[in-house]
């Protein structure tokens, strides 16, 4: 049987915490520990801000160049991971919240979490970024048929007026 350690970390997290606040309350006072909570915080603001933008710009750039944005979405999950843990209260949690809002950790992060994480899609879609590779290209149906263009004169949504169903009643009328 396997044991998983997270359980125990959400468990011991908090005690750690409170001790982490217990001991830099005591070296730099009440006072000073709450604003540093408050500053990282705000930090947690800004940098998920500014991260986060760059990362969706990133994102579309891999898209648009004809890649699978697989890197660069995790990253931005590590960059959303980080702001959230430096929103938290607590000293251990805005140490691996700032860690990770740096590009070689998450780059670490990635080798190691890789190999376990498989982002599926469509060649052609990623290709030019549209479903059939090219805009105005074969596209195919939902099921898997061709598409079928038809012009304004060949589809009409009046009643057609060969139709053996046409002049027959109506349910209900």
């Amino acid at each position: 049987m396997r044991f998983s350690f997270l359980p125990a970390i959400f468990l011991l997290l908090p005690f750690a915490e409170i001790a982490g606040f217990i001991l830099v309350g005591q070296e730099i006072g009440v006072l000073a520990t709450l604003g540093l909570v408050i500053a990282t915080s705000m930090l947690g603001i800004f940098l998920l801000r500014q991260q986060g933008l760059g990362i969706l710009r990133r994102i579309s750039a891999e898209s648009r160049d004809g890649g699978v944005p697989s890197r660069e979405l995790v990253h931005a999950a590590m960059i959303v991971i980080a702001g959230f843990l430096l929103l938290l209260p607590g000293f251990i949690t805005d140490i691996i919240g700032l860690l990770l809002f740096i590009p070689p950790v998450r780059d670490l992060a990635w080798k190691l979490l890789s190999p376990r994480i498989v982002v599926m899609g469509s060649k052609n879609f990623y290709a030019s970024g549209y479903p059939g590779g090219q805009p105005g290209g074969p596209r195919n149906s939902r099921n898997g048929g061709p598409v079928v263009d038809l012009d304004d004169d060949d589809f009409s949504r009046g009643p057609d007026p060969n139709s053996p169903w046409s002049d027959k009643p109506r349910i209900g009328d």
